[in-house]
């Protein structure tokens, strides 16, 4: 059942974008095509090193708990970008395609000069300022995505966090289409991806009809947004998503790796790059479904569901180290396809539920501070590995991100501002 409870008459309801139509917008698909297609083209940089990783470290001489710095910087850099472009209000001052043409430019940029660099700590240095400049495609991308839908803004975000999804599992693909060739290939496709996804943005998109009331700079507003309690349980939610998503995605090849050293000769879909490939590819159908889902029964109910599954794959994946084969492929697919799946749907809440002027900001923050808390999981993960003597359980450290998501879109839901995620009605 869809969220049903109506607004108080003390609280009035969530006004409406700006735009004078409020029907479908015409060239909404084709804006929808070409922004996933962006956005595919420049999520490609963030987990190009990591696909690298074993290359690298071997080149560098470089252990586990190093060769995660080449992840958990693009995740620091993220979040610096993402808080000073909150705090600047950018995503709600400068054009929007402009923005992310330019920062998906520097994406590329700084991707493409893996190449050239002596050591690890200039890598390191270089996946910072990755991170930076996808902290002005991501969100930006999310709002821009929102001035062309209405009606159907969840199925709409949920086709966005598709391409972000698959996107970022291209880095495996590419190194395991390229297994035994120069790992130099994988940083050159992700970069040319990214300098594609430039030009996409800079000549061949505009914002949509119902765009948002731009703001003017005032850092005040960003703790306007802090103080907003339904937003607020929107980003709990999404918060805890945050903390078991990218762990997950990070340390799945090393997971694979580990089971096949420790026995498992029959291994999925051959390699452990292409088991990662796939479970992290799964994340664009599981988005495809959840938006389309949340457009009907509502962003609460949805999100509640898709983190219930993912807690419960990320809970019952070490049963299945040792084998059999297709039960280890089985819980590895359904943990990529509900990880990520419901990602969209708190975006899609969150611009429905802050003021239309800060929708911007608002996003930005949101995934700042939740990309902020992926840098302790990340870390964390082969630690406990390690003081296991094991990687078969050390997901079990996930398993308490969804659970206190859960209880948040249950809080949520509850209050009478639930009514405007209900079926879309925003």
């Amino acid at each position: 059942m869809p969220e049903h409870v109506q607004p108080s008459a003390l609280q009035p309801p969530v006004s409406p974008p700006t735009g004078t139509d409020m029907g479908p917008a015409p060239g909404r698909w084709r804006a929808l095509a070409l922004i996933g297609l962006g956005v595919i083209g420049v999520m490609s940089t963030w987990f190009s090193a990591t696909a690298i990783a074993p290359d690298l470290a071997a080149l560098w001489s470089l252990g586990a708990t190093q060769s995660a710095w080449l992840t958990i910087a693009v995740q620091l850099g993220f979040v610096a970008g993402a808080i000073a472009a909150s705090l600047l209000n950018l995503p709600d001052i400068v054009p929007l395609p402009r923005l992310i043409a330019i920062s998906a430019a520097l994406a590329a940029l700084a991707n493409l000069a893996l190449l050239i660099v002596p050591g690890p700590g200039i890598a390191i240095a270089l996946r910072f300022v990755t991170g930076i400049a996808l902290a002005g495609v991501y969100p930006p991308a999310m709002k821009l995505m929102a001035t062309w839908f209405v009606k159907g803004r969840g199925l709409a975000l949920g086709l966005l966090l598709a391409g972000l999804c698959f996107g970022s599992s291209l880095p495996h693909l590419v190194r395991a289409m390229t297994f035994g060739l120069d790992w130099k290939l994988v940083v050159i496709a992700t970069s040319a991806a990214g300098f594609v996804s430039a030009l996409v943005f800079a000549g061949a998109l505009r914002e949509g009809p119902h765009g948002f009331a731009r703001a003017v700079f005032n850092p005040r507003q960003t703790f306007a947004i802090l103080r907003n309690r339904p937003v607020m349980l929107a980003n709990i939610g999404y918060f805890g998503h945050m903390w078991e998503l990218y762990a997950a995605w990070a340390w799945l090849l090393a997971y694979g790796a580990a089971a096949r050293s420790a026995g498992l000769t029959s291994f999925p879909f051959a390699t452990p790059e292409m088991l990662a490939f796939v479970a992290i590819a799964m994340g664009a159908p599981g988005s495809l479904i959840a938006g389309w889902m949340s457009d009907r029964i509502g962003r609460c109910y949805t999100t509640i569901a898709l983190m219930a599954l993912s807690a419960g794959c990320a809970a019952l994946i070490g049963t299945a180290f040792a084998g059999p084969p297709w039960l280890l492929a089985a819980i590895a697919l359904l943990w990529g396809m509900t990880v990520l799946g419901d990602s969209a749907q708190f975006s899609a809440a969150v611009s429905e539920l802050a003021p239309p002027d800060l929708a911007g900001t608002a996003l930005t923050l949101q995934t700042g501070v939740g990309f902020a808390l992926t840098i302790p999981a990340i870390q964390l993960v082969p630690v406990i590995a390690e003081w296991m003597g094991s990687w078969q359980w050390a997901f079990l450290l996930l398993v308490p991100g969804p659970l206190i998501g859960i209880w948040a879109m249950a809080r949520l839901r509850r209050m009478p501002e639930a009514a405007a995620l209900a079926q879309g009605r925003r």
